[in-house]
């Protein structure tokens, strides 16, 4: 017996009008239960939707380059095994899922309970540990010394011969330590106009690796440290799960066992390629590679105009290297609202050779004097060459590659383990965070998650219940957005009010010379709560974790609007939104409120 049946976007969690970046099947195509059918992306992210249940596809309803939500029709199926419907996407029944778990799409239906606390009495390994924290990164090695905090005997296992990650090695802090150089770079020449000229600047790549290597290894020898002051055990190398209760290690000096009572699972994710594109030339680099600045190129295309790709090309353009962003979406940065990304495209269509947008890169072919780029698109341009392509895409997590199914932990087809509020996957002893775990990808969220899971194992009564988690891109100027965006408001059709405040009205930001920026708050039309905030600007970043505590606070307009900021400063332009939305604002002339 057959059925047809319509197949729909499952519960992504908070995340609304997410672009379809590929279309995976086509009309005729026969799929077998979990194979992807559309693949989605978000700022820093790309996930699979899969199927529900085996059959042949009828009608495809979506196009690359749409807008969906859950509920949102992919294709009609037409079902050739006894489930007529498409099962619903499990969820906890206790709150509604926060925007950190919104790609981790199945979870445990019932959260198992509190996990038990009785030592594990099975054969012990080389090594034993109260609990274990399988990755070093931000999430895995708060985890671990919070749970040393709190009386356990922990093991932290990492593959690379230093802690802190991806973030701390080649990520977060080595990218910003770079972009604090392209800022330096880039005031020193845009300062010429008020009459201080410094001259074309001397660039000695070999120094400035070395500065950066420096700043690295400040962090991650600060964390070395902090283990061995908690009595965290390291040990390095490649872990991978042997059973419910012990994880296989690969180290230098021969494979060791570890039995634990409980576990962390923090292993975060990796760099997403585009199959079919020449990897093994070196011209073609990551973010990792491109951090490591071999040199710098005279033309530098840049594949993803995400968070990624718009930083390292913020980066690179500095250095001297000319740019070309090409994105598949319409927009840069595709999560944030088109309003606050505008300031930053404004900026740098000036400074690079192109942005192309809606266009794709369909073929890439090495030449002796460069990379020939093929585009595909309405407006995409003849064939270039390129001296190095970076390729941005995004990250995948790497729930396949630690065998967890010899814990029997759960992962979904996108490499995602999911888990409840309290980080459990649905083995209740065993936890995940960070990455692995679903959207979004950022190790402060990932830290928050660490430890919670950590003072759950305690025996505390801890939650994941963050209501806002701030993105910030560190580009220049910086874009910085929390809660829910205005799309997202309009997609769900909310009653809210809007009030954005120029920065060519802010004494601050005209004094710095970059009033380019905007301040915007999106309050409830009816209690006057904040329900999300975004800015783009100088030091957009430092500014949004204001609105991100009002917003877990339950400040509404009036709260705002009536805390003292210091002046001159950019924190101002948060009050003068609030103000702005309270009718009460002296520094700009608006509309009367009737």
């Amino acid at each position: 017996m057959s059925s047809l049946v319509e197949i729909r976007v499952p519960d992504i969690g908070d995340f609304k009008n997410v672009p379809v970046i590929e279309v995976l099947v086509k009309p005729g195509d026969a799929v077998s239960k979990e194979d992807p059918l559309i693949t989605l992306e978000s700022d820093k992210a790309t996930m699979d939707v899969p199927a529900p249940q085996a059959g042949v596809v009828k009608e495809i309803r979506v196009k690359t380059g749409d807008k969906v939500s859950e509920g949102s029709p992919i294709l009609m199926l037409e079902a050739r095994d006894e489930a007529a419907s498409p099962p619903p996407a499990a969820k906890a029944p206790s709150a509604p899922a926060p925007a950190a778990k919104a790609i981790a799409e199945a979870r445990p239906v019932t959260p198992p309970g509190p996990a038990p606390v009785t030592p594990y009495a099975g054969a012990k390994g080389d090594i034993h540990a109260e609990v274990l924290v399988l990755g070093a990164g931000p999430g895995g090695y708060t985890a671990a010394f919070r749970a040393a905090d709190l009386g356990k005997k922990v093991v932290l296992v990492e593959r690379f011969p230093t802690l802190g990650g991806v973030c701390l090695n080649v990520g977060c802090i080595p990218s910003k330590a770079l972009l604090h150089i392209a800022r330096v770079l880039t005031e020193a020449a845009e300062v010429a106009h008020a009459g201080i000229d410094f001259g074309r600047p001397k660039i000695d790549l070999a120094k400035l690796r070395a500065w950066k290597a420096g700043v690295v290894s400040k962090h991650t020898t600060g964390l070395m440290g902090l283990a061995k002051q908690r009595k965290v055990q390291v040990v390095q190398g490649k872990g991978q799960f042997a059973s419910p209760h012990t994880l296989r290690v690969e180290t230098v000096e021969g494979t060791k066992t570890i039995s634990f009572d409980h576990c962390i699972i923090a292993a975060g994710s990796s760099i997403a390629r585009i199959p079919g594109f020449p990897y093994d030339d070196r011209r073609m680099i990551d973010s990792t590679s491109a951090l490591e600045i071999p040199a710098v190129p005279k033309r530098l295309l840049v594949i993803g105009g995400g968070i990624i790709g718009l930083e390292m090309a913020t980066v690179y353009d500095a250095l001297g290297a000319k740019i070309t962003i090409v994105e598949l979406m319409d927009s840069l940065i595709p999560g944030a609202d088109r309003d606050i990304v505008r300031p930053l495209a404004k900026r740098i269509e000036k400074r690079y050779e192109k942005i192309l947008l809606k266009t794709k890169v369909a073929r890439i072919e090495p030449q002796k004097d460069g990379l020939k780029v093929t585009f595909e698109g309405d407006a995409a341009p003849q064939p270039e060459s390129f001296d190095t392509i970076l390729m941005a895409v995004g990250r995948r997590p790497n729930g396949r590659d630690i065998n967890a199914q010899a814990a029997g932990v759960s992962v979904n087809e996108r490499g995602y383990i999911p888990v409840d509020r309290q980080l459990r996957t649905n083995v209740p002893h065993i936890h995940a965070i960070g990455d692995i775990c679903g959207e979004p990808m950022l190790a402060h969220k990932a830290t928050h998650e660490g430890k919670t899971a950590a003072e759950v194992i305690a025996g505390h009564t801890a939650f994941f219940d963050a209501r806002a988690i701030p993105s910030v891109a560190y580009t220049d100027p910086e874009v910085a957005w929390m809660g829910e965006t205005e799309s997202q408001l309009q997609a769900r059709g909310a009653a809210y009010e809007r009030a954005s405040f120029p920065w060519a009205a802010s004494g601050r930001a005209s004094s710095m010379d970059r009033n380019e920026g905007m301040t915007k708050l999106l309050f409830d039309k009816n209690t006057r709560r904040l329900l999300g905030a975004a800015m783009v600007g100088v030091n957009a970043g430092e500014l949004i974790s204001e609105t991100v505590l009002a917003l877990e606070m339950g400040a509404d307009a009036t709260d705002i609007g009536l805390t003292i900021h210091p002046h001159p400063t950019l924190s101002e332009t948060v009050f003068f939104a609030a103000e702005i939305a309270e009718g009460s604002i002296t520094d700009l002339l608006m509309p009367k409120k009737h």
